[in-house]
């Protein structure tokens, strides 16, 4: 007894199992051809015997088919018997003529199907024959019964088979899951260079560009585009100074006129009203009229006013007015001249303007503005995506060693305790 307990106690406690990660598929394809040559080996005899009740059970309705009854039997009995048998001859004919197929699973349903025919068939039409054939039907339920037990076996070898591949599947997308991830991850870190990369030079090309506009705008030749443009500013106010004049007084006569038009309509004049509308037009027209046309149009609006305003049907209202129409002529004068004054100062605008758009200097700041503005966008846009790819990271970091944990388990639990995983959270799989 001594020497027994000592040989259990010294021995060697048994290696674990290593499973590599990738070996997990192959491990997998074992295990399952193992567990379908186990289904195999416990239904192959169930099925034949399935068959060969079938077969029975078949040769027995063949029998009833053409089998006589009792002659003794209550006539009523015959004539149900008579118009049941050949109904349930053909309900169990229809049933047990299914194929039963070679894949297990096929066979299965097509076995299960086939006895609930015969049972409906039994249970239906067959019920009217117990009197008539009582060893025959006695002989059909037995062989439904034997059909039922085998179908049994192979539920409870079918059960055991389907929870060991459901098993085998989970653990399949677990590897799936933790190899694609693996392989992501492996993936985002390259793509991760690469953006930094994009940023450096990015910021490198910002860095140059700075430097460049700060030489630039210290240059001798900024000196003569800052001259040019307080030119140019200044002949800006002058204009919109002579516009503003120009724009009151075309608004000041524009009232007066507008009076006058309303007048003239009451009077039925239609060339007075087509004169004061024609200048009214023009003169709250934005564009700059041509000199011309003006003195055309107020030539002929102004003396309509001024006999209006002579005959009292108009009342002028304030000094402007009266600084207007007590002397028409030269209001008219002045109007052409600042016509002529504003196109003159607008060319002059224009022709600074372009001055300053050619100057060299200018034209390579403003290049470099918009190359800033771009790049600077660009660099917004990589920042952004490669904040959004170390979250990507530190997620999966964390999520991939669950899902290898999740996989041990799995493994555990399909191969037993006595296994090892072997597999790197972080490097590639």
């Amino acid at each position: 007894m001594h020497d027994f307990l000592k040989k259990i106690l010294s021995r060697k406690e048994q290696e674990p199992t290593l499973i590599s990660f990738d070996s997990i598929p192959e491990w997998l394809d074992a295990r399952r051809e193992s567990v379908l040559s186990t289904l195999e080996s416990e239904t192959t005899i169930p099925v034949q015997n399935i068959r060969n009740a079938a077969a029975q059970l078949q040769h027995i309705v063949n029998s009833i088919a053409g089998a006589e009854h009792d002659p003794k039997i209550h006539p009523k009995l015959k004539s149900i018997a008579k118009n049941s048998l050949p109904l349930f001859v053909r309900a169990m004919n229809a049933s047990l003529a299914k194929e039963l197929p070679d894949e297990i699973n096929e066979f299965y349903s097509a076995a299960v199907e086939c006895v609930k025919g015969c049972l409906n068939s039994t249970r239906g039409q067959g019920r009217y024959l117990q009197v008539v054939f009582p060893d025959e039907m006695k002989s059909v339920r037995t062989g439904i019964d034997a059909m039922g037990r085998e179908i049994n076996g192979l539920t409870d070898s079918l059960g055991r088979y389907r929870k060991e591949f459901d098993r085998e599947k989970i653990v399949m997308e677990l590897y799936d899951a933790v190899r694609d991830l693996k392989a992501d991850y492996a993936k985002s870190a390259e793509k991760e260079q690469r953006i930094i990369g994009r940023i450096t030079e990015i910021t490198d090309r910002l860095t140059k560009i700075g430097n460049e506009t700060s030489l630039l705008c210290s240059d001798e030749q900024m000196k003569e585009i800052s001259g040019l443009r307080s030119a140019l500013a200044a002949k800006e106010r002058e204009r919109d100074d002579m516009v503003r004049s120009y724009a009151a007084l075309s608004m000041t006569a524009s009232h007066v006129f507008r009076k006058a038009e309303k007048i003239a309509v009451r009077q039925k004049h239609p060339p007075e009203v087509s004169a004061l509308r024609h200048a009214m037009e023009l003169l709250s027209d934005h564009a700059m009229p041509d000199p011309q046309e003006l003195t055309a149009l107020l030539t002929a609006a102004c003396p309509v006013a001024e006999r209006m305003i002579g005959s009292g049907e108009i009342v002028l209202k304030n000094k402007e007015e009266h600084s207007i129409f007590s002397d028409t002529s030269r209001f008219c004068q002045e109007m052409i001249m600042m016509c002529r004054e504003l196109r003159a100062r607008e060319d002059s605008c224009t022709a600074a303007c372009e001055s300053l758009t050619v100057h060299p200097v200018l034209i390579r700041v403003n290049s470099l503005e918009r190359e800033r503005h771009q790049l600077e966008s660009r660099l917004s846009k990589e920042k952004q995506s490669l904040k959004e790819l170390e979250d990507w990271r530190l997620k999966s970091g964390e999520k991939i060693p669950v899902l290898v944990e999740e996989l041990r388990i799995k493994i555990r639990e399909i191969a037993g305790e006595n296994v090892q995983l072997q597999v790197n959270c972080q490097g590639s799989a």
